[in-house]
């Protein structure tokens, strides 16, 4: 049965702060139930919109024209993109990209929230292409897509690291007694875990309520000290690409989920149910937290799905233009650029297997073609982008964050990339 734990914060007279953040204090945590004690029994209407949720995944990972490694790996850096904003970490794709491509090439980075950013990134290919491959998932797998997202952060001594002390969200630095939400005690932490784990396991049950149902536990049980909503929002896919519903590709759910924040963040309250976990608070709660996530997942496919038509239209468009020889490294990476907007002359060889000569001629073309612009005047780590790959990532972005989908009578609910001129 799941309950609020009532305790008292002892507070610190020699803290840092006002005084009275440093006086002992109550304060109630929250301790779930097991995701294996939920008796699952689907309505008719939830039935229908999981029936709705798992055909849109469907159609949308099956083949297309569109080179479909290109595709998954933008995919996944907006996902992981959407994913940090959720946290607060406001890095547009075309500087993740650039900040990526110099570190690539072995400049200093001196981007921080580009590293952060780019940390969740590793986690999110880590847990896609890793973890979701594991016969058996584990609390250690837990563990180490929390390592690749946290190792190069500003907080590297926690990457990988469970707490061992009281944490919680919202209220002051100082103490939990205000706090908006306090996860379970952490003597109660590595239980949850193994339980969540089991869930994971799992495949008698729809795989999107499953992916749904995982999410809302982890950020519940909130086992780290930082990087829960990120490593819980990269769960999601680890339990989508076991279930064979987005094998190619990552849908940016964390997308649609951010367009929605006050309703993400209610949804999660809900699911938080105080009672047994046949009650109706429970049943009820868990409906509401489902709705949105199904609800969140049909429109991050839909829009996926429009953004991929209007990559592949792209790309035609450049290979009308260029006519490329074919075997040629110009041919080869012309479709690299929808995964790597951004890169530097080595990277094409790279990505083409051509000689250096050879990746150097097709780099020029695309600039002579106008697909790819040099950025900044550096000779040494000289990057070169395709400016149109961001002018439509920016129109993705911003109609993802209306309610309609469109921003010709909508602003977006949340911060997005401007569009830049382009005359």
């Amino acid at each position: 049965m799941s309950r609020q734990i009532t305790a008292i914060w002892q507070g610190n007279p020699d803290a840092y702060g006002p005084r009275k953040y440093r006086r002992p204090c109550e304060y109630t945590a929250y301790l779930p139930d097991l995701l294996s004690a939920h008796p699952l029994d689907f309505s008719a209407e939830l039935t229908a919109d999981i029936a709705d949720t798992e055909r849109a995944l469907a159609a949308f990972g099956g083949p297309g024209e569109h080179h479909l490694e290109q595709l998954a790996r933008f995919l996944l850096r907006a996902e992981a993109v959407a994913s940090s904003k959720i946290e607060g970490l406001q890095v547009n794709s075309r500087r993740l990209a650039r900040h990526e491509a110099k570190v690539a090439a072995g400049a200093q980075g001196e981007d921080a929230t580009a590293d952060a950013v780019l940390g969740n990134v590793h986690a999110m290919d880590y847990a896609v292409q890793s973890v979701a491959m594991l016969d058996k998932v584990e609390v250690r797998d837990l563990v180490e897509i929390h390592r690749a997202l946290m190792e190069h952060s500003d907080q590297p001594e926690i990457a990988g690291q469970i707490r061992t002390k009281q944490n919680w969200i919202g209220g002051s630095n100082f103490n939990p007694c205000q706090a908006a939400f306090v996860p379970p005690p952490p003597e109660h932490v590595e239980a949850l875990l193994e339980d969540l784990c089991v869930f994971v396991n799992r495949d008698d049950l729809p795989g999107t309520i499953q992916a749904g149902l995982v999410h809302a536990q982890f950020e519940t049980i909130h086992p780290f000290a930082d990087g829960n909503g990120r490593t819980g929002r990269a769960l999601i896919h680890v339990v989508l690409k076991r279930r064979g519903l987005a094998k190619d590709f990552v849908p940016p759910i964390s997308l649609a989920l951010a367009t929605r924040a006050a309703a993400y963040i209610d949804g999660l309250s809900r699911f938080r149910y105080v009672g047994a976990p046949g009650s109706e608070p429970a049943s009820s709660g868990l409906r509401d937290w489902l709705d949105l996530f199904l609800s969140a997942t049909r429109r991050a496919t839909a829009d996926a799905a429009a953004l991929q038509s209007r990559l592949t239209d792209l790309e035609t468009g450049w290979r009308a233009a260029l006519s490329p020889r074919k075997g040629s490294a110009a041919e080869r990476l012309l479709p690299e650029l929808i995964g790597h907007p951004v890169i530097t002359a080595e990277d094409a060889m790279r990505l083409t297997g051509s000689s250096r000569s050879a990746a150097f001629t097709a780099v020029e073309t695309f600039v002579s073609a106008g697909i790819l612009s040099p950025v900044g005047s550096q000779q040494r780590y000289r990057l070169f982008e395709a400016a149109q790959v961001f002018q439509i990532l920016t129109d993705y972005e911003r109609a993802s964050a209306t309610e309609s989908g469109s921003t010709r009578g909508e602003q977006p609910k949340r911060a997005v990339p401007y569009r830049q001129n382009r005359s």
